[in-house]
């Protein structure tokens, strides 16, 4: 399937990393958080990538046009320097289609920009590249077919550091919680979707308000909910964290490293998904999200 990812964010709440980097160039470790982004979906198979350019769309072009396997791979110089022996390579099966929509477009916008490069995918992948997980992805596309709905993603946990507080009609406090530990869900930026979706989105349109408003109307959008490490990268603060997991050895999303060393795949659990694998109505549900 192809993936399709929004890269036209300003990332104004990031701005410590960097006044003219575009958020999914933003660096994680020695790569960008969109690098590390294509790295999951490429390792369960999904190599195929449309990338909705907007804000400093020259910065994404020439990264990848000028690639360098020497960053992340290991190689051995030959002839004095002349040449370079590379042991193992990132990018060599992908394939990029960079497609300039607009800098100041909504993510609507930017996916419907995008249909004619779909040619005769009738469903497709789809994320804000702005987020990293454990996630078995597998598992979402599977619940996905399984639903015949239009468009599932992925339901997380809110990584903020503020607390939920619960008062009654008197204004008595009666439970104060981190985010985290509530009953709140947040849009994880993972999605699947059917070619019919673009059915959904009239011009001028935000994603997740109207279409997804038409969607749950329709009953087609299903929720994946999912208790396993997830994280955004808004701020900076977010970014040092990922870094520090990054440079710590112990980064949950870089699965495909297990795979290497003969791990398995997938640390996070899911148990707080119903028994389909599914949305559970009962759970609250922020439909957030950039890029």
């Amino acid at each position: 399937m192809k993936v399709v990812l929004f890269c036209g964010g300003l990332g104004m709440r990031i701005r410590e990393a960097g006044e003219s980097t575009p958020k999914p160039m933003v660096l994680v470790g020695e790569r960008p958080i969109l690098w590390h982004v294509m790295k999951y979906y490429a390792h369960f198979g999904h190599k195929d990538f449309i990338l909705c350019l907007g804000y400093r769309a020259d910065v994404i072009k020439n990264y990848f046009v000028n690639y360098s396997e020497l960053v992340s791979n290991d190689f051995v110089l030959l002839n004095g320097g002349r040449d370079v022996k590379v042991f193992n390579r990132d990018i060599d099966d992908w394939t990029i289609t960079f497609v300039d929509t607009g800098a100041n477009t909504s993510i609507g916008q930017r996916l419907k920009a995008i249909e004619r490069y779909l040619d005769g995918d009738e469903v497709f992948l789809a994320n804000y590249s702005d987020n990293l997980t454990d996630f078995n992805l597998p598992d979402l596309i599977e619940t996905f077919h399984k639903q015949n709905s239009t468009t599932a993603f992925l339901c997380v946990r809110p990584s903020l550091s503020c607390h939920y507080v619960s008062i009654n009609g008197g204004g008595l406090v009666e439970e104060i919680k981190t985010l985290g530990n509530s009953d709140i869900w947040i849009n994880g930026g993972y999605f699947v979707f059917k070619r019919s979706i673009f059915g959904y989105i009239k011009t001028g349109e935000e994603l997740v308000r109207e279409p997804f408003g038409r969607l749950i109307a329709a009953k087609q959008l299903i929720g994946y909910a999912y208790d396993g490490f997830w994280k955004s990268m808004d701020t900076f603060k977010e970014k040092q964290e990922l870094d520090d997991l990054y440079s710590k050895g112990s980064a949950p999303w870089q699965l495909w490293t297990r795979q290497e060393n003969g791990q398995s795949g997938v640390t996070g659990s899911a148990d707080s998904q119903d028994g389909a694998g599914g949305w559970d109505g009962r759970k609250r549900l922020s439909l957030s999200g950039s890029s």
